[in-house]
């Protein structure tokens, strides 16, 4: 099954630029979130640095999506990842020189996602280019598996740097995988247009992205993947990003050190699911999305009823086992359900979607912390994930009862 994706020179460029990038990403947004910890000792001020990652999407992201289906892939991927070297390589200089605030951090993870706004959905999009349709659900699990092994190595790479050497290693790293990243995907074959041929322009791409609306309305797969993905990426992200870290600062000594050591555990628990996905489930439908995110939520609920060390991993574990399922047939059916020429703009506006979630679960989550324990937080959260597929399910069964 994975023996023909990986013959395919295409795809080792494709996973070898993304892995390195998403190492670089994993370092410098753990180092971001510690340095602004370290500087402000502030959970409301750690909080808006992750919040600052998320704003740029919903400025940007349907404009990034729109662009990358009327410009050429290859060469805004390319762009996108010389000019986050630039952004961090400018950090690190300001960190050398003494000069890196809070304000800095605020503004360099926000221009870092202002590239991946237009970076992240021409990569998506490229995949279907570089395999057959038949091959796809063994790509996006290989493309997932190398992600996540990635995002593996960065909480490893990081720990190993934090006790070697100063927090500024994360940053350098980053640089180095952006420009890596880069050079592999220059490698990558020419990818023209797949849209219209007018002159690219602010007026052609707003047009671009009231044509998938108008599109999506219609598209009833993506309305309910849209929509039980906001609710449920919305209850989650605040305590993965933040809650984690807050309460093993609350509950041990060294909360930086078990924050990673749960990133790591997930992490291979999480590339162990994407890897036997394809042998474990044939087929990938709107069933196993729901399934996935109700094992996702089952994670969380643990964490927040018993809230003590062990039953965290264990969380983690029924994490790492419910939202790879979930987020693959996710990305699964938008890529056979939206035309090629259409995929940016599908991916970007389910990235609007998620960074939308985001941005309200990290403000919301942030004023209400002095009413609300992290704990309760966490509970509440989980039981929320736990209802949001099962509304759905009694919605269709109550749709489909005689006489309704």
């Amino acid at each position: 099954m994975y023996r023909d994706i990986w013959k395919n020179r295409h795809m080792i460029y494709y996973f070898s630029g993304g892995a390195v990038s998403q190492i670089g990403n994993v370092l410098s947004g753990l180092g971001f979130l510690f340095l602004a910890y370290r500087l402000t000792e502030s959970s409301v001020q750690t909080t808006f640095i992750a919040i600052a990652e998320t704003v740029p999407y919903l400025l940007f992201g349907l404009i990034g999506g729109a662009a990358a289906d009327v410009m050429n892939r290859k060469k805004m991927m390319i762009m996108m990842d010389l000019s986050r070297f630039g952004i961090i390589s400018i950090t690190v200089f300001l960190y050398f020189q003494g000069w890196l605030n809070y304000y800095h951090l605020l503004i360099g993870s926000f221009l870092l996602q202002c590239c991946g706004c237009f970076f992240n959905p021409a990569h998506r999009a490229v995949l279907p280019e570089l395999v057959k349709e038949t091959q796809l659900p063994a790509a996006n699990s290989a493309w997932d598996t190398v992600q996540r092994s990635a995002s593996l190595a960065g909480p490893i790479l990081a720990a190993w740097m934090l006790a070697k050497g100063d927090i500024v290693y994360l940053f350098i790293a980053d640089a180095v995988s952006f420009a890596s990243s880069a050079v592999c995907i220059s490698r990558l074959p020419s990818m023209p247009r797949l849209a219209n041929k007018e002159s690219l322009s602010l007026s052609s791409l707003y047009k671009s992205m009231w044509v998938f609306v108008q599109y999506g309305k219609t598209n009833s797969v993506l309305v309910q993947l849209f929509s039980i993905t906001f609710f449920v990426v919305f209850f989650n992200t605040w305590v993965w990003q933040v809650g984690m870290l807050l309460a093993f600062e609350e509950i041990t000594a060294n909360g930086e050190r078990w924050f990673n050591s749960l990133q790591i555990f997930y992490g291979i628990a999480a590339t162990i699911i994407s890897v036997l996905l394809p042998y474990l489930l044939k087929q990938l439908d709107m069933k196993k999305y729901l399934i996935g995110s109700i094992i996702w939520g089952l994670g969380i609920s643990l964490i927040g009823f018993v809230y003590e060390l062990p039953f965290f991993f264990i969380g983690a574990l029924l994490i790492g086992v419910g939202l790879p399922i979930s987020s693959l047939t996710r990305v699964y059916l938008i890529q056979t359900s939206v035309p090629k020429a259409m995929l940016g703009r599908a991916f970007s506006t389910n990235a609007v979607l998620l960074y939308a979630a985001n941005t309200l679960s990290l403000s919301i989550y942030a004023s209400l912390l002095p009413m609300l324990s992290i704990r309760t937080f966490m509970l509440i959260s989980g039981l929320a994930i736990l209802l949001v597929p099962c509304l759905y399910v009694f919605n269709c069964l109550t749709r489909k009862a005689p006489g309704v």
